[in-house]
């Protein structure tokens, strides 16, 4: 039978896209609100278009919800040029909702500023983190993107070569340095404090939140273990047949899952078991399937 890999992509492409657009707007409505709360009325360049707006708005006096639409049509436009008509439509959806969001949630904005006056600006900074975080972590998840400077850097990852990491961290270090220069030191370092805690929620949403632990063992007493982790955790173990790459020899591994909870207690009574025991430990994002234990939650 045919294996055709481009029809399965677009499958999963198609897959839920009414719930998926449905995510993106939640997400652009939450950008463009936090916008509104904290970046603009503090001056904090975060880097990507909204961070540009300001520094010109505070140059050149021009407003930064004018250049925020005319730029993302502008980036919109390029993209369906530069990375052709599939990935230029997806780019183009959110270049052009963040700017209508922007002017949409002005209004609730200002409403809920005057409502809620907060003591600290620290605070503002760390409800704008978790805020922009969570909103573009939804929106990266069900495989989109705001548009603006994420087109840019699509571009210079296909026809510069270089990674999506690389160009995103050259443009928004440009961006954060211009706002240094102008609005000062104290906003480059709230600003920092947003992208990394942005960067931190997004990783969140989607890798998830390490609940478990993956384990491969090298251990002598192989059936020992497995006892310990069949009786006593009840969960799975896979044993694989390994051979060393300096003394050629060959031997068996154990690969189990065990709850973040029984971490400390399951290496501790491997160690007791052998001490010499080998370990190589990696947080485990996700389990499907298997046999897992099920009277412990997230396993």
């Amino acid at each position: 039978m045919f294996f055709n890999l481009n029809k399965i992509i677009e499958s999963v492409k198609e897959k839920n896209r009414v719930l998926r657009i449905t995510i993106l707007l939640i997400g652009v409505f939450l950008l463009g609100l936090s916008y509104n709360m904290y970046l603009k009325p503090n001056n904090l360049v975060t880097g990507g278009i909204s961070g540009l707006s300001i520094i010109l708005q505070q140059i050149f006096k021009i407003d930064s919800s004018v250049f925020i639409y005319i730029f993302s049509i502008i980036l919109g436009i390029l993209a369906f040029i530069a990375l052709g008509a599939k990935d230029g439509a997806k780019s183009m959806v959110g270049a052009i909702l963040y700017p209508v969001m922007i002017s949409f949630t002005a209004p609730l904005a200002e409403v809920l500023n005057n409502k809620f006056v907060l003591d600290s600006f620290l605070i503002e900074v760390l409800l704008a983190s978790l805020i922009i975080g969570f909103a573009s972590g939804i929106i990266y998840k069900v495989g989109y993107s705001s548009g603006g400077s994420d087109i840019i850097v699509q571009i210079m990852n296909k026809y510069a070569k270089i990674s999506i990491g690389k160009a995103n961290f050259i443009i928004n270090l440009g961006i954060v340095l211009l706002g240094g220069a102008i609005f000062g030191i104290n906003n480059v370092i709230y600003a920092i404090i947003i992208i990394y805690l942005n960067s931190a929620v997004v990783d969140k949403i989607l890798l998830g939140i390490s609940n478990s632990k993956q384990f491969f063992i090298h251990t002598k007493e192989i059936s020992k273990v497995r006892e310990l982790i069949i009786e006593k955790l009840g969960t799975g173990v896979t044993v694989l047949e390994t051979t060393g790459g300096y003394t050629k020899k060959k031997r068996k591994m154990l690969m189990c899952v065990v709850s973040t909870k029984d971490y400390y207690l399951f290496k501790e009574t491997v160690l007791e078991i052998d001490p010499e025991a080998f370990f190589v430990i990696n947080d485990c994002y996700e389990v499907s399937g298997g046999v897992r234990r099920r009277n412990l939650p997230f396993i």
